[in-house]
């Protein structure tokens, strides 16, 4: 009787240490996790496109909560263009029990930095946006890349002013010279998306027969007030700009801000890429000639579905389209023009 007592202790302990075990273990591995934290690093909070993505995933956090009852805790941390600044921010936050970091770094060629840290500390990286290359995505078991298409983008500008010339080439060539005089609005420099989508934007163009003769160039940084102050500056020089070929729609506005400043009354078309909301609303008042609708919304949908489905299960969700099992390319949802 003595023995048969000890006998069930013992298999009661064993199954006490077992199920301590499974506890730990599911705590650990978040199966039973209350809440997820996603640790939000933006270049630049005041970029529209950027913000437009963090609020599609706010969005889908507040929605994700009603249904399952997981609050989603999502913080927004803005390098205001500073790498400095930013790598202290994910310094900090490395401390602070996040499950997922998702990174739009102000500096792509620091990708690689940022990848040994998360994956020193076991957190799931997600980078957007802005482009790493893909030997620093395939560093880190646990790292992704999500963004729109640049090239495609960058192929549908360039039909848009195509599909123009041959419909009315006098639109373009308002000087009738025989040559369609362009500037060029770049990005950022070394930003992976402005050095796609200038080459292929033009590759497009000049591939369809259309006779572009470029006049100036310059970098504004994505950015609305540094593409006026571009725009004003070549306007000065002389009044021969017939075409604006911007890398996004914020340095495309900016092309009309000068435009109106100055009052110029020549029909300078304007084309920019991304869709956003003032954008869409220009080309609709005539004052841009088009856009490429980039689709910010899906591409912060995707980006809230993989971060919980990293932190919950530590895998991509079965619903997210994977190309090379790190990228998710979101869907270019066409283009808006006059």
């Amino acid at each position: 009787m003595k023995k048969k007592k000890t006998y069930l202790i013992c298999i009661a302990a064993i199954l006490l240490a077992l199920l301590s075990g499974k506890i730990i273990w599911d705590n650990y591995h978040g199966t039973e996790k209350e809440a997820v934290k996603v640790a939000v690093f933006a270049y630049k909070k005041s970029d529209v496109f950027i913000s437009d993505i963090i609020g599609s995933m706010e969005k889908m956090a507040y929605t994700y909560e009603e249904e399952t009852g997981i609050p989603v805790q999502i913080d927004v941390l803005d390098a205001k263009e500073n790498q400095n600044d930013q790598d202290r921010q994910l310094d900090k936050c490395l401390q602070l029990d996040y499950d997922v970091f998702c990174v739009n770094l102000v500096d792509r060629t620091t990708a690689s930095v940022v990848v040994d840290k998360t994956e020193a500390e076991g957190i799931p990286l997600i980078f957007f946006n802005r482009e790493p290359v893909e030997q620093d995505i395939k560093k880190g078991k646990n790292v992704y890349y999500i963004g729109a298409d640049a090239k495609g983008s960058a192929v549908l500008q360039g039909k848009m002013i195509a599909d123009l010339y041959v419909k009315s080439p006098e639109e373009l060539d308002l000087d009738k010279d025989g040559d369609v005089e362009y500037v060029m609005m770049e990005g950022q420099m070394g930003h992976q998306d402005a050095i796609i989508r200038t080459e292929w934007s033009i590759k497009t163009i000049r591939s369809a027969g259309v006779p572009l003769k470029a006049v100036e160039s310059g970098v504004a940084n994505f950015d609305r007030s540094q593409g006026a102050a571009l725009m004003e500056q070549w306007l000065q020089k002389g009044d021969d700009i017939e075409l604006v070929i911007c890398n996004n729609d914020e340095m495309a506005l900016g092309a009309v801000d000068a435009i109106e400043k100055m009052g110029i009354k020549k029909d300078i078309k304007i084309v920019g890429i991304d869709g956003i909301a003032d954008g869409i609303q220009a080309v609709k008042e005539g004052k841009m000639y088009g856009t490429v609708i980039c689709n910010s919304k899906q591409q912060g949908e995707s980006m809230f579905t993989l971060a919980v489905s990293l932190a919950l299960n530590g895998e991509p969700d079965k619903s997210l389209k994977l190309t090379n099992e790190r990228y998710i390319r979101a869907e270019l949802d066409g283009l808006l023009s006059q």
